[in-house]
């Protein structure tokens, strides 16, 4: 069997288990019927684990387009491309400034950065860990939360099984589809997701997809 037809099989049963687990996201999925829970990535430059921490560093508290706009300010500096950990501590952290990062995520990236060209971390074992052990050791680092982890396993890694229950337009999906009077808090949206398993990933993607398509992206956690 071919990586598309492998593919679309797994799609085909995890929208299925999706809409039998929950009937309120078994319309959202019915009403999107050729929706590609990838597509967005495909408006991303390539990433490896430590460009898409960079990218959710980057995006911590900003909004997707303006997002968007420094990571190219980045790329830029880097001849047209997300930076390696070596090449980005070979540029003095005042260019990281001017490219529109602030002095602490340009920090955080930095001591990311060291951690892996010093061999207290390796890129190559991380990306084999299992979620949770990812998540306890990148969030040591200072500046990096689970929101900015849980990223990184969708981006980099295509974890199958991730919700991001601190971001701010997931949390108002679901309170625009499941009809809720209040903004759900993390531990709701959790509760809610739980429902999900093993199949989280693709359930948030369809939920972002809903908040996305109204109007302007809201900002993001960190």
């Amino acid at each position: 069997m071919s990586e598309d037809s492998s593919r679309a099989a797994w799609l085909r049963q995890a929208r299925s288990y999706l809409r039998n687990a929950d009937p309120v996201l078994a319309r959202l999925i019915d009403g999107r019927p050729d929706f590609d829970p990838r597509a967005w990535m495909a408006q991303l430059p390539p990433m490896d684990l430590y460009g898409a921490l960079l990218f959710q560093v980057t995006g911590q508290q900003l909004s997707v387009p303006a997002t968007r706009r420094t990571l190219a300010r980045i790329q830029a500096l880097f001849g047209g491309h997300l930076p390696a950990p070596a090449e980005l501590l070979a540029v003095d952290p005042a260019q990281l400034r001017e490219a529109g990062l602030s002095w602490r995520k340009a920090g955080t990236l930095r001591d990311l950065a060291e951690r892996m060209t010093d061999g207290r971390l390796n890129q190559e074992e991380l990306s084999t860990r299992p979620d949770g052990e990812l998540m306890t050791e990148l969030t040591a680092i200072p500046g990096i939360g689970p929101w900015t982890v849980q990223g990184a396993l969708l981006i980099a890694l295509g974890r199958e099984d991730v919700v991001l229950p601190g971001d701010l337009a997931l949390r108002k999906s679901i309170q625009a589809v499941y009809q809720l009077d209040h903004l759900p808090s993390q531990q709701e949206v959790l509760a809610v997701a739980e429902n999900w398993r093993p199949y989280r990933s693709l359930a948030t993607s369809y939920l972002f997809s809903a908040a996305f398509e109204p109007a302007e992206v809201p900002a993001r956690s960190t």
